[in-house]
């Protein structure tokens, strides 16, 4: 056992006091706890139950030198243990399960371990509050204080920061996605020049999100996705595929591609023709050794009185849109066929 000492500062907000610290990270994962709602009958439970994924996904981010510069939450509930509180710090004994986790169990597991695989990570400083002796309700306010109404980042300002940080830090699919995506939206011949939303442009009605258009492109470019499974792993290579599939569907609507009726110029619409790239298009175009504008536009029966419109959607909602779009191109989807081919089975 031993006695751990930290400087401290009070802060009130409201009703009620916490103190602001910082303890080193095998400091908090010794002493802090998650008390699983509808698991654990003591008061205070109100944490869910841990998801691997997460814990390997933080584990990794640890150890790639990941910052931590959000407090980790605590309610000191050690009636045996007591947080003793001076001047300018405090002081306990580095007992386990002295503090629940009101908010940060997924990084504390994460950290854990990490700090298993490499044991100077339990060094690592990290910001801590400390609440003393909350009741469950209480907790709960805390919580969803936390994760309902301080609302996360938008997901397009977070796809578009990836272009500037620290590589470690980020998803190489995502940011492979961004960049087709900044890529349909500066080209001079793109069907999407201009129409791509981006982090502080004008809020305007059509158009595709950042966001949007990252998700959809993002099973793609995959590691092992739709494009790696093929062997086409070049960013160039990948987004001229792209820009060919709208090449194909802009030259069937001609003139009538930047009227606001077009479906593709809306979410669903760009969404379900890069499902159906994925799903149908990528198979069909590598037996026919092409992924050119004509080889997508022949397999393509769509005309003036077949063309997907806006207003055939209306009332339909972001998913069901989305299929709505997918089944259109699927009945119009005319492939040329292929001569009978032996197969090993």
């Amino acid at each position: 056992m031993t006695d751990i000492k930290a400087p401290v500062f009070e802060v009130t907000q409201g009703k009620r006091t916490f103190l602001l610290t910082k303890l080193s990270a095998k400091v908090v994962t010794n002493i802090s706890y998650a008390a699983v709602r509808g698991r654990d009958e003591e008061e205070g439970a109100i944490q869910r139950v841990l998801n691997a994924s997460r814990i390997s996904g933080i584990k990794a981010f640890t150890l790639s030198g990941g910052d931590y510069p959000n407090a980790i939450v605590l309610n000191w509930v050690s009636s045996t243990n007591k947080l003793k509180r001076l001047a300018r710090e405090i002081r306990f004994s580095d007992v386990s399960n002295s503090a629940q986790i009101i908010d940060g169990q997924h990084r504390v597991a994460g950290i854990k371990a990490a700090i298993e695989e490499r044991k100077a990570i339990g060094d690592l400083q990290l910001p801590v509050v400390i609440y003393t002796g909350l009741t469950t309700k209480e907790c709960a306010d805390i919580f969803l204080a936390i994760n309902e109404e301080q609302k996360p980042a938008p997901r397009s300002l977070v796809f578009d920061l990836f272009g500037l940080a620290s590589q470690e830090l980020v998803d190489p699919a995502a940011v492979r996605a961004r960049d087709i995506a900044h890529f349909l939206n500066d080209g001079e011949d793109s069907p999407y020049n201009g129409e791509i939303k981006l982090p502080g442009g004008k809020m305007r009605k059509g158009g595709i999100a950042l966001s949007t258009a990252v998700v959809a492109i993002k099973p793609l470019v995959d590691e092992k996705g739709s494009f790696d499974q093929i062997g086409l792993t070049n960013l160039e290579d990948q987004r001229q595929v792209i820009l060919n599939l709208f090449l194909a569907l802009q030259g069937k609507y001609g003139n009538k591609w930047a009227e606001k009726d077009n479906a593709f110029l809306w979410a669903a619409g760009f969404t379900a023709a890069l499902e159906f790239l994925h799903l149908k298009l990528i198979s069909y175009c590598s037996s026919k050794q092409s992924f050119e504008k004509a080889t997508i536009s022949n397999a393509l029966n769509l005309d003036g009185d077949s063309l997907i419109l806006q207003s055939d959607l209306r009332g339909l909602g972001g998913s069901r849109a989305t299929s709505e779009v997918y089944d259109r191109l699927l009945k119009a989807f005319t492939p040329q066929q292929q001569k009978a081919r032996k197969f090993k089975i």
